[in-house]
């Protein structure tokens, strides 16, 4: 049996549609039964009769920070794939973060220890690597630094990534990857989804920066490998293309049938939106859109290497182009149902 935290999300759900096709016994976690309708939906991508393969799925309602229930979902369990995180740039969140990303990571590897789990796959970021300094590509060697202006989420992730670490010397064989911005179908408000829906909707600026992309059924695969694979107590970076968000984003506003963006959202711009954007959360009771540290990020050249995972298993990455067509093809689909 294996079983899943974040099958509901947006890396997981993928995840569970590639393990269920394959014939694998899957139990996922979950904690909103309403949440698996996107689950229904990232499958209806790739079936005629998607709920043939949803119903194969136990379905355990658990929190991963409530160790009674998570206890009765590790029955019978020989391999855990742990997707489940929050993703904010918040630091008023912090508190919140760390009790999901750091505190559920603990418990999910020390329940893996008690009941002999026999592999461990733990989703990561690139957010917990650091950065060079002569503009060559960020890999697994590049490491954290603690002095550096990090973010949240790069922080508990980091933490989350040592709770795996010290399990893995407690005798837990694990995996790590570390992946870049995921682009994928069937979450269209969130994460890359949002580049989606926000230049369909009509998006005039870009951010200046550069970053990794990759395909979210790549990462699929990859984790699959390694789960299947010998390889042990090993991270891997995860990115197929190292691509500046103009290129990305005009990729996505031709698939979409829509006006590409054309102005460069400079940093000096986006700092000037920050007091609007908070008094917009002020008044409203929305999440924020811009922080600090996510304009520097997004207006910064950050390129990736996935050299160690193409070289130990020869792998070759999806095309970011295709990638796009095929998701642009999806988002409209859904949109004219």
């Amino acid at each position: 049996m294996i079983l899943i935290t974040g099958g509901t999300g947006f890396i997981g759900s993928h995840l569970l549609y590639a393990l269920t096709k394959k014939g694998n016994k899957v139990r996922a976690i979950f904690r909103n039964r309403t949440k698996i309708e996107a689950v229904r939906r990232v499958f209806s991508y790739f079936e005629k009769y998607p709920c043939d393969l949803l119903d194969l799925i136990d379905w355990v309602e658990a929190d991963i920070n409530d160790i009674p229930l998570l206890e009765a979902a590790f029955e019978g369990v020989t391999q855990v794939y742990h997707v489940a995180a929050i993703v904010s740039f918040d630091d008023s969140r912090f508190d919140e973060l760390k009790k999901v990303n750091i505190e559920g990571t603990a418990n999910m590897v020390n329940l893996s220890l008690k009941f002999g789990v026999e592999k461990f796959c733990h989703v990561s970021s690139v957010a917990t690597l650091g950065e060079t300094t002569n503009g060559t590509p960020i890999d697994e060697k590049t490491l954290w630094n603690p002095e550096a202006d990090n973010h949240v989420y790069g922080i508990t992730k980091y933490g989350a990534e040592i709770e795996v670490w010290r399990a893995s010397q407690e005798g837990l064989p694990v995996v790590i990857v570390n992946p870049s911005v995921v682009l994928g179908a069937g979450f269209w408000k969130s994460g890359s989804g949002k580049l989606f829906s926000k230049i369909f909707e009509g998006l005039s600026f870009y951010p200046g920066g550069t970053v990794g992309f990759v395909d979210v059924e790549d990462v699929v695969e990859a984790m699959i490998q390694l789960m299947e694979s010998d390889v042990y107590n090993e991270r891997f970076v995860l990115s197929a293309e190292n691509l500046d968000f103009k290129t990305i984003m005009q990729h996505i506003a031709y698939y979409l049938c829509k006006n590409q963006p054309t102005v460069e959202a400079k940093t000096w711009m986006l700092r000037l939106l920050l007091p609007i954007d908070w008094l917009r959360h002020l008044v409203t009771g929305k999440d924020r859109l811009l922080f600090s540290v996510s304009i520097k990020s997004s207006n910064k050249i950050a390129k990736y290497s996935s050299e160690k995972f193409i070289s130990i298993f020869n792998f070759h990455f999806r095309s970011l182009e295709n990638s796009i067509e095929i998701i642009s093809n999806r988002y409209l689909s859904d949109t004219s149902n």
